[in-house]
C-alpha cells in the first residue's frame, strides 16, 4: 500500500531543504593537498571563493593567499560528515560486522573547518561572533600555518614560547623571545588558561569526532551530548521506569576526575583509526599541565580579604555571568556537578569521557537482554518486548495479572547511573556482583555493596535531585467490547511519581547563604546585591525564579517547591531592604513595598512626588514585583508523555534524510507518483475553480434553460474531474517523476 500523498509531499520537501546544506552523495568532496596554495581560477570562480578578506582578493593569483583554499561552506562539510557517520551506523545496526571507520585526515586538512573552529574559539574568548568576511588576512595565514604544523606533526600542546596563532584579546602581547629570563620563567611556571591555538585545535577535533561518536553512542546515555539534557533523562525515567521495584545507583565519577590515558586511547582506537587524530589526542593527554604550587595557594589565601575596588574589565573581555545565573548554577544536582577537564583536551574532555563510558553502556545493554524473561500472562512485557499498558498513558502499570515478567532497564547521566530491576531482589544482587567485577577489571574502579545500594521503590530513590517513588491510582478504563459497545470500569494501577526534593533544595539554599538553621529555615539577606537598585535586584531574582520554575517543570510538586523558593528569596530581599533602608524588620518592608516588593522604598511619604508621577515623567525605573508570591501563580507540572523510541530532533532529521536518500525509498516514491499521481489540495482546488470558470462561460443566457444548464454543468464537471484530475494529473506527475 503506497504511503499517503501528504506524507510524500512532506518527505520530499524535507529532502529538498536538507540537501541544500549536505552533499547529495555519501562522501565529501576530495580535499586539497596539504601544501596546495594555488587553486584553479575557473573552479574557484564557479564555487564561490571567499574574497575581500582583509583586503586580499580571491583572483589575484597570489600563491600564499589562503582565501584560495576557502572553497566550500564549512557547515556543509560538517553536515556531510554527520550524514555519512549516521548512514554507516544505520547500515551496520543489524549486522555483527561493524563498518570500517572513516578516515578523518582529509577533513583535518580542510581550511574551511579551521576557520569554523577559529570562529567558535573566538566567540568563547570574546563573547561575540566574528563573521568569516571580517577575519583579517594575517589571521588566515596563521591558521594555515597552524594547519600545516598539525598535519606535519610539529604542533605541541601548551606551547607558550612560540605561539603560531595569537589570541584576539592578546593581539598586542609582547613576543616571548624578547622577554627577560625572570618573565620567561614566570610565563612557563605560572598556571593560566591554555593557549588560544590549543583551543582552536580542540574545537576542530570536536567538529570531527562528535558526529562519529554520536552515531555510535547508546541511547541510554545522557549528559555531555546534544539534545540529551537532564529534563530528557527525567522524562525517560518517568516513562520507562514505572514497573521496576528495585533500584541500583552507582557512581563512576573517579573515572572523570583522573582518567587512565591508555584506557582513553584504547577506547578511541576502536572507532577512530586515524593516526594523526589519535596522536593529537594522545599528545593532549600526556602533555603535563602547569599547576600552582602550595606556597602560592597559601599566599593567595592570606591576601584574599583585602579591600577590593570596583573591577574594570579590559577591552574585549567578556562580562561575567550575572548574579542570578551564578546563583542558579549553585543549584546544579550532584550528578551534573562533575565536569571532566583532562589536561589539554579542553572541550574534548566530555566527549572522551562518554567514549570511555560507552563500553559500560554496551555492557549494560547485554545484561538487559540477558535478564529479560517475558511472560505471556503478565500485563507488562511480552514476546516482542513491548509493554502492554495504555499507549496514551505509558506511565500507568496495571496491577491485574500475575507478576512474572523479569526486566532490567538502565540510564546514565555523566558518571552516575541508575538501574531498575523488575523481579526478585536476588536478580538485583546478581547484577550488582557482575557490575563490581566489570568495573574492577575494565576501569580499575573499586566498588562494593555500600557504594551500590539496592533500594526499594517504596523508600524513594533520588536521582538528579528528584525523588522517584510509587503511588497507587484508580483510573476509569474505557474499552470497546464486541459489537461496538463501550465499557467503562474502575482500574487499579501504579504510577511512578517524580517529585523535587525539598530537602535538597534547602541544602542548596544553605550552601549559597540564603538560609540559616537546620530545623526551621530562616532567610538571610543576600548582601551581594546591597549596592544595586531595587528595580535591578527584583529583576535579577525574577530571572532566578523563572529559571527555577523551568528546572522543576516535570516535578509532581512543582507548585510547592517553586513557591517555597519564592518565599526564601522574598524573605532574603526583605531583610536586605530592611538593612539597606534602616527599616528594622521585614514587616515594615512589606507594609511599604507590598507583598511582592513592587513599590519603591527609597522615597519617604510627603518628601517627594508620587511614584507614579515620577514613573510617568521617566525619572525612575519601573519596579517589577517578585514572581510566584502565591502558589496559584506557579504553572502546573508538565505531564506530556515522552514517546517510545524518542530521539533528539537533529537525530530524527538525519535518519529521515538518510531514509529519503535511499534508492529503495526513492523508487517507491516514484512508483507511487506514476501509479496514483501526486496532487496537493491547492492543485485540486485550482483545478476545480478553473473547471467552474470554464463551464460557466458556456451557460445559456435563457432563464428557462437554467435547470438543463445546471445538469449540463454537473455532467461537464464530472467529465472534467475524470479527464483533467485523472489523466492530465497523471501525465504531469509522470513528467515530474522522470525529471526527479
Amino acid at each position: 500500500m503506497p504511503p499517503p500523498r501528504r506524507a510524500l509531499v512532506t518527505s520530499l520537501l524535507r529532502l529538498r531543504s536538507f540537501s541544500s546544506i549536505a552533499y547529495p552523495h555519501p562522501y565529501p568532496p576530495a580535499p586539497l593537498r596539504r601544501h596546495q596554495f594555488v587553486a584553479d581560477p575557473t573552479t574557484s570562480t564557479n564555487r564561490g571563493v571567499v574574497g575581500g578578506i582583509g583586503g586580499v582578493g580571491s583572483g589575484n593569483g597570489n600563491i600564499l593567499d589562503p582565501t584560495q583554499l576557502l572553497r566550500d561552506d564549512p557547515v556543509a562539510i560538517t553536515a556531510s560528515l554527520w550524514v555519512s557517520s549516521f548512514r554507516a551506523a544505520a547500515s551496520t545496526s543489524g549486522s555483527c560486522t561493524p563498518a570500517p571507520p572513516q578516515p578523518l585526515t582529509p577533513f583535518l586538512s580542510r581550511l574551511e573547518l579551521w576557520v569554523l573552529a577559529y570562529q567558535k574559539a573566538y566567540a568563547d574568548e570574546t563573547g561575540s561572533y566574528l563573521p568569516r568576511s571580517s577575519i583579517p588576512a594575517s589571521t588566515l595565514a596563521s591558521l594555515l600555518t597552524l594547519r600545516n604544523a598539525v598535519l606535519d606533526g610539529r604542533f605541541r600542546f601548551g606551547n607558550r614560547l612560540t605561539p603560531i596563532l595569537q589570541s584576539p584579546r592578546a593581539a598586542n602581547a609582547p613576543d616571548p623571545a624578547t622577554l627577560s629570563k625572570r618573565k620567561l620563567r614566570a610565563l612557563l611556571t605560572t598556571p593560566g588558561p591554555s593557549p588560544f591555538q590549543d583551543r582552536v585545535v580542540q574545537e576542530l577535533l570536536l567538529l570531527l569526532l562528535e558526529p562519529v561518536y554520536e552515531a555510535r553512542f547508546s541511547p541510554k546515555s545522557f549528559a555531555f551530548r546534544p539534545g540529551r539534557s537532564p529534563h530528557a533523562a527525567i522524562r525517560t525515567i518517568r516513562r520507562s521506569f514505572a514497573p521496576y521495584l528495585w533500584y541500583i545507583k552507582g557512581d563512576l565519577s573517579p573515572l572523570l576526575h583522573s582518567p587512565d590515558h591508555a584506557l582513553v586511547v584504547g577506547a578511541l582506537i576502536r572507532d577512530v583509526r586515524d593516526k594523526k587524530v589519535v596522536d593529537l589526542i594522545r599528545s593532549a593527554l600526556l602533555t603535563p599541565v602547569v599547576t600552582a604550587s602550595d606556597d602560592a595557594a597559601v599566599k593567595k589565601k592570606k591576601t584574599k580579604r583585602k579591600y577590593q575596588k570596583k573591577k574594570v574589565l579590559p577591552e574585549g573581555e567578556p562580562k561575567p555571568d550575572p548574579y542570578w545565573l551564578q546563583t542558579f548554577f549553585g543549584f546544579a544536582p550532584e550528578e551534573a556537578q562533575t565536569q571532566p577537564d583532562w589536561g589539554h583536551c579542553g572541550v574534548l574532555s566530555p566527549l572522551l569521557a562518554n567514549v570511555c563510558l560507552d563500553e559500560f553502556d554496551k555492557w549494560m545493554e547485554e545484561r538487559i537482554k540477558e535478564f529479560y524473561k517475558p511472560s505471556k500472562s503478565d500485563v507488562v512485557g511480552g514476546d516482542d518486548g513491548i509493554e502492554q499498558g495504555n499507549t496514551s498513558w505509558p506511565e500507568f502499570v496495571p496491577t491485574t495479572g500475575p507478576d512474572k515478567t523479569r526486566k532490567v532497564d538502565y540510564i546514565r547521566y555523566g558518571g552516575h547511573f541508575l538501574i531498575g530491576v523488575r523481579g526478585p531482589r536476588a536478580d538485583a544482587a546478581v547484577l550488582r556482583k557482575q557490575l563490581v567485577e566489570f568495573c574492577d577489571q575494565r576501569f580499575r574502579i573499586k566498588l562494593d555493596n555500600e557504594s551500590l545500594p539496592i533500594e526499594h521503590i517504596t523508600k524513594g530513590v533520588m536521582f538528579l535531585d528528584h525523588v522517584l517513588c510509587r503511588r497507587v491510582v484508580y483510573p476509569t478504563l474505557r474499552y470497546t467490547a464486541t459489537g461496538g459497545k463501550i465499557i467503562s470500569e474502575k482500574g487499579v494501577g501504579t504510577l511512578l511519581s517524580v517529585t523535587a526534593s525539598l530537602k535538597q533544595c534547602i541544602k542548596q539554599f544553605r550552601k549559597l547563604e540564603f538560609l540559616k538553621g537546620d530545623r526551621e529555615p530562616d532567610p538571610q539577606p543576600c548582601f551581594r546585591m546591597f549596592h544595586a537598585t531595587q528595580s535591578h535586584t527584583n529583576s535579577q531574582m525574577n530571572k532566578l525564579l523563572l529559571t527555577m520554575a523551568e528546572w522543576y517543570r516535570y516535578a509532581d510538586n512543582r507548585k510547592k517547591v517553586v513557591n517555597f523558593c519564592s518565599y526564601i528569596i522574598r524573605g532574603s530581599l526583605a531583610k536586605l531592604y530592611a538593612a539597606k533602608y534602616k527599616l528594622r524588620s521585614r514587616a515594615k518592608v512589606y507594609k511599604i513595598a507590598s507583598r511582592n516588593l513592587s513599590r519603591p522604598l527609597k522615597d519617604k511619604k510627603g518628601q517627594s512626588p508620587e511614584y507614579h508621577n515620577l514613573l510617568r515623567m521617566g525619572l525612575v525605573d519601573s519596579i517589577d514585583g517578585l514572581q510566584y508570591t502565591r502558589m496559584s501563580m506557579v504553572p502546573d507540572p508538565d505531564y506530556t508523555p515522552l514517546p517510545f523510541g524518542w530521539r533528539p530532533d537533529h537525530e530524527k532529521i538525519l535518519l529521515e534524510y538518510i531514509k529519503l536518500t535511499d534508492q529503495q525509498t526513492l523508487e517507491e516514491q516514484r512508483n507511487c507518483i506514476r501509479e496514483d499521481g501526486l496532487i496537493t489540495p491547492q492543485d485540486n482546488i485550482s483545478m476545480l475553480v478553473w473547471g467552474y470558470k470554464k463551464n460557466a462561460v458556456l451557460l445559456p443566457s435563457k432563464v428557462s434553460d437554467a435547470q438543463g444548464s445546471t445538469e449540463d454543468l454537473g455532467s461537464d464537471t464530472d467529465e472534467l474531474d475524470e479527464k483533467e484530475l485523472g489523466n492530465e494529473g497523471n501525465q504531469s506527475f509522470q513528467k515530474l517523476a522522470e525529471m526527479s
